[in-house]
């Protein structure tokens, strides 16, 4: 499935050769790449974002992910020179020659045929490495050895690359297993609001009751949401974190936060708000949801409040999530659903996967969002992210003028056609 994500960094770690640059390729992507096209792309010296494929495995499918990777790059701004590397289960040995030559050389003839700077063409196969630019490559490869010695992987300032692969954001936390059970159970408490008295009043439970005024303010998702970013992430109590997956289960308000935590209190409130409203309007005309929104865009044009969220949620704006924001808000979510029941998980798996796509973190994104299918394949909310997912969406602030190192710049994620 096409899946978009997103990476930079401002801290300068100097490549002085090949393998130096390989050395560093895992820091940039914040994993190490395998079976995969990847392209770095650069504006001067600085790198501005990684694009990766999934290698091809028919031969005549290799021109379109070339011709996709490029086009990509020419969608960002500033970009001006690329590296593409093919990280290969093959062996030289086997072939007695570089493998994934043919990609290469077709990244290289579309990137030159755009306009861009091809610094070098590189691949790592499991039994050596070289570059396709090089003609005194050995026919055998460079030993490996020479980019798991490289000093530029032991800078301090190279981040390190995640263990658990591209996906590592969608492997929880050990949870505590007293909390879980507190956890659980409250949520248990928070479903008993649904139960309704012999007059058709809706009756809370003594214990509901206590929840809610331990919760005290941040019982609104909007003081929720601040009150939770601005705690240390994993230390959020059962109280908090049962009231998080409870309203994570209800779409207004999980879209709500899902804003909020990426673009502000504003947003928070703006979202909660249209959610509010539109959930009473549509009630009051007899209409779901879907059915008013469509009618009310047709109507009124995209101009509206909602269609503006929509855009957001869609990527389909220039402004920019704040990036400590969200690292915290995917931090609180992954302590949350360590600890949730796994039926209760779908919603805050959307949640935390929308965020790290808007990040630019497609494979942890799309590992997010497959799990919350796997618990409830009828999830509407997994089953929309997925498919959006899956035409390779990027968002337009990834692409927007002005980009800095350390932005959000663009990496594409393909799988096999």
């Amino acid at each position: 499935m096409p899946q978009p994500h997103a990476v930079g960094m401002t801290t300068i770690i100097r490549a002085e050769a090949a393998h130096d640059f390989l050395a560093i390729v895992p820091a940039l992507t914040g994993y190490t790449p395998t079976r995969s096209l990847v392209c770095v792309a650069f504006r001067g010296t600085r790198s501005l974002g990684v694009l990766r494929y999934d290698l091809p495995r028919r031969a005549r499918d290799r021109d379109a992910v070339a011709s996709a990777a490029v086009g990509t790059v020419c969608r960002m701004a500033g970009v001006d020179a690329i590296v593409p590397i093919v990280y290969t289960e093959a062996t030289f040995a086997r072939r007695g020659a570089m493998p994934e030559r043919a990609l290469l050389e077709l990244v290289v003839a579309r990137a030159e045929e755009a306009g861009f700077l091809v610094r070098d063409a590189l691949c790592v196969a499991t039994d050596g490495w070289g570059s396709a630019l090089d003609p005194e490559t050995p026919a055998q490869g460079h030993p490996l050895d020479l980019i798991a010695s490289s000093h530029a992987a032991s800078d301090p300032g190279c981040p390190v690359p995640d263990p658990a692969g591209a996906a590592g954001l969608a492997t929880l936390p050990q949870p505590d297993p007293d909390l879980a059970a507190r956890v659980a159970h409250l949520l248990d408490v928070c479903d008993a609001d649904d139960r309704i008295d012999a007059f058709g009043g809706r009756r809370r439970s003594r214990e509901l009751e206590r929840l809610l005024e331990a919760l005290g303010a941040v019982v609104d998702p909007v003081e929720l949401v601040e009150a939770l970013l601005g705690a240390e992430p994993g230390t959020s109590d059962a109280d908090a974190m049962a009231w998080l997956v409870h309203l994570a289960g209800q779409p207004a308000f999980r879209d709500a936060m899902m804003l909020q935590f990426a673009f502000g209190r504003a947003i928070g409130e703006l979202a909660l708000d249209d959610a509010v409203d539109t959930n009473v309007r549509a009630a009051e005309n007899g209409e779901r949801v879907s059915e008013l929104v469509a009618r009310e865009h047709s109507e009124r044009g995209p101009e509206t409040v909602g269609s503006l969220l929509a855009r957001l949620l869609l990527g389909q704006s220039t402004s920019r999530p704040a990036p400590e924001r969200v690292e915290r808000a995917i931090a609180v979510l992954r302590h949350a659903l360590a600890h949730a029941p796994e039926h209760r998980r779908p919603g805050p798996l959307c949640m935390a996967g929308w965020l790290a796509w808007t990040l630019g973190r497609g494979s942890a994104a799309g590992a997010l969002v497959d799990r919350a299918l796997e618990i409830d394949p009828s999830h509407t909310m997994a089953g929309l992210l997925a498919a959006y997912l899956g035409t390779g969406a990027i968002p337009e602030w990834a692409f927007a003028d002005g980009a800095r190192a350390g932005d959000a710049a663009p990496t594409e994620e393909v799988s096999d056609p």
